[in-house]
């Protein structure tokens, strides 16, 4: 074992030397990060796992695959942004991986990988497996707010995780000492009651005692362990960082000279009676296989664009159409806890994560009953903890699993943004589109129940600004149940929006058998020919009454609801502007930037010839949401205001 160790901590070493050297001579662009003087850390876990557990690396992470058994030819034709990498050229050094071989990536976002580590052994956990996560993660991560939510999180749930954080001793720039306020990172495993270990993180027997322990623990179902390896960074915090210096050069020598991890496992190969000939002939074997790996990657093409767009999501799904479509009234609420339902019983994979979601069944009762029928370990009420919540969903997806996120009110979703931006959106464009990341994120927005600016936002267009995300916002319960049905057979991130009023207010006729509705689809909700309005949400039912006033007064308005705003059915709201040859878009949000801006523009790009009148947009006035109900009646989108717009526009001379 200790050879094998010996020889993949000379592989990486190597490889990292060549990084290097291939940046410099400008073949490697943008930057790669170094883990010189860490190999001991990587080499020791990965030792001691078995290859379908999974590790989740940091953004100096090629050590860790290398221990992980990646394929070196692959890794550096990814560093140069080659097709045969395994991103296909398109993540780079910072999001290396290979989920082939447990790797679920490295990671540009500090901490991200502790979020998703914790994912992974809450998928192992519940589909019950013996896997285990090691979750890399640097010192400076330890300061993030998602450490203390996910070791919270994982002990919690008792789940196969070990925190492996490598103190190099500093972040970028800043010291340890001056960025924690604890002298060592492990002391903070109590707090959440687990173990807590910090090690030599230079010698790689220390690494494999340690973790292996904690591998034993986890997989005997008690629970994560956290352990801290005390390490050095050789280079600068990344290779292009040209910073002043902020370390000495007596402390640099110092690790240099006396506490290489390299040299320490050759010196504990010597004691065991293995010659210098032996060790030559496993450094040998590593630069003939690294000279390997850097001239086939040199000679490897390029990535062209049309890799790019089959890589962002994966292809729809056909529709499911109902068993039987006999209909029955339902309200939206029951609606969305129906399709949840059936999700649930059709595939054991799918899971619901979030605040209060089993023992209340949701603030707005959305999954009332689904405890009781798929119990605790696939109904799980959360802490109060939107950032590991999110993150570990991503994990879990990424492991088998798909989960489902409920957000109490959706402006907390701020507290997700990274995972669902950086992590969900991007991690299959940043693999070479080689995965998928079924997960769905949902909750209630909008104004109109006096909840004020922070419970009443309508965040719709950040999310659909993400290539990635798709992003479904239906305005009835057969919509409702249709497409949340779609979003959880899908295999791509989906932010799921249902608007508050809705609960409340929203009926129709349901088929009570399973059946999904296309994503990507708009429908037409009235048929008109002097005027098209566009509109999403509870302003669906406002523009419908619109619709009825304008009837009266002879002029005929086709509603249109997009039903998903990523991606666009522009062609159904096209085709009908050409037909009225006006238009009126309305949206609850805010004007300026909203998804109403979008489709103008889109229509001004392509019907302009077909428009007798601007497109006019309605949307709420640049200020957060007052408590005060006679203004927050005052400011939101309503029937009068569309009626009104949609006579301008037919009047206009």
């Amino acid at each position: 074992m200790l050879r094998r160790c010996y020889a993949d901590m000379v592989r990486i070493r190597g490889f990292e030397e060549r990084a290097e050297a291939l940046f410099e001579s400008g073949d490697i662009k943008g930057t790669a990060h170094s883990c010189v003087g860490q190999e001991a850390i990587a080499v020791g876990a990965c030792a001691v796992l078995e290859p379908d557990d999974y590790v989740v690396s940091h953004h100096r992470g090629h050590g860790h695959c290398i221990a992980k058994g990646a394929d070196t030819e692959r890794m550096m034709a990814e560093l140069l942004g080659r097709a045969t990498g395994y991103g296909h050229g398109l993540g780079g050094s910072m999001h290396i991986a290979a989920i082939d071989r447990g790797i679920l990536g490295a990671n540009g976002i500090v901490g991200a990988g502790i979020g998703i580590g914790t994912g992974a052994g809450l998928s192992a956990r519940i589909r019950g497996t013996r896997q285990v996560c090691v979750a890399f993660f640097g010192d400076g991560a330890a300061n993030e707010g998602i450490f203390h939510e996910a070791l919270n999180l994982a002990a919690l749930w008792k789940l196969p995780v070990i925190f492996l954080c490598e103190n190099n001793q500093y972040g970028l720039s800043l010291g340890v000492g001056d960025a924690s306020s604890v002298a060592q990172i492990s002391a903070r495993a109590a707090a959440y009651g687990m173990p807590g270990e910090t090690i030599d993180g230079n010698d790689v027997t220390a690494v494999m005692d340690s973790v292996g322990a904690a591998v034993l623990r986890a997989r005997d179902g008690q629970g994560p362990s956290l352990i801290e390896g005390m390490t050095y960074r050789w280079g600068d915090h990344s290779m292009r960082s040209n910073l002043p210096s902020y370390r000495s050069g007596a402390e640099e020598e110092a690790w240099r000279r006396d506490r290489d991890p390299v040299v320490h496992a050759a010196g504990l190969l010597a004691q065991r009676q293995v010659g210098e000939a032996a060790l030559a002939r496993i450094r040998a074997a590593a630069d003939e296989e690294l000279d390997q790996a850097v001239s086939k990657a040199l000679g490897a093409p390029e990535p062209t664009r049309e890799i790019l767009w089959p890589a962002v999501q994966m292809p729809a799904l056909a529709v499911v159409e109902p068993a039987d479509p006999a209909a029955r009234p339902l309200s939206y609420v029951e609606a969305i806890r129906e399709a949840m339902h059936q999700s649930m019983e059709l595939d054991d994979r799918v899971i619901l994560l979030g605040e209060d979601v089993g023992r209340i069944g949701g603030l707005f009762q959305c999954s009332a009953g689904l405890l009781e029928t798929f119990g605790p370990k696939r109904v799980r009420d959360t802490p109060i903890s939107e950032n590991a919540i999110i993150n570990a969903a991503v994990g879990a997806a990424l492991t088998g699993l798909r989960p489902v996120v409920e957000v109490q009110f959706f402006d907390f979703i701020t507290h997700m943004m990274d995972a669902i931006v950086n992590q969900a959106a991007k991690l299959r464009f940043m693999l070479g589109g080689e995965i998928g990341v079924p997960l769905v994120v949902r909750g209630p927005q909008g104004g109109g129940i006096r909840l004020a600016a922070q419970h009443s936002q309508s965040l719709e267009s950040w999310f659909a600004h993400i290539p990635g995300l798709t992003v479904i916002a239906p305005s009835d319960p057969y919509d409702a149940k249709g497409l949340l049905a779609a979003a959880i057979r899908d295999n791509n991130p989906v932010v799921f929006i249902e608007h508050k009023l809705l609960y409340q207010r929203s009926n129709g006729e349901v088929p009570e058998a399973y059946y999904t509705l296309p994503i990507g689809k708009a429908d037409i909700k009235r048929v008109g020919a002097d005027v098209t309005v566009v509109a999403t949400m509870a302003m669906v039912s406002a523009a419908l009454s619109a619709a009825r006033t304008l009837e009266r007064e002879g002029i005929g308005a086709e509603v249109i609801d997009p039903r998903t705003l990523r991606p666009l059915d522009m062609d159904t709201i096209i085709a009908s502007v050409r037909k009225t040859n006006r238009c009126v878009v309305v949206h609850e949000g805010w004007k300026s930037y909203g998804s109403g801006a979008e489709i103008s523009a889109q229509i001004m790009e392509q019907a302009f010839d077909y428009l007798d009148a601007p497109v006019a947009r309605i949307g709420m006035d640049e200020v957060p949401m007052p408590y005060n109900a006679a203004l927050e009646r005052e400011l939101i989108p309503n029937a009068a205001r569309i009626a009104e717009a949609a006579r301008a526009v037919c009047y206009r001379t």
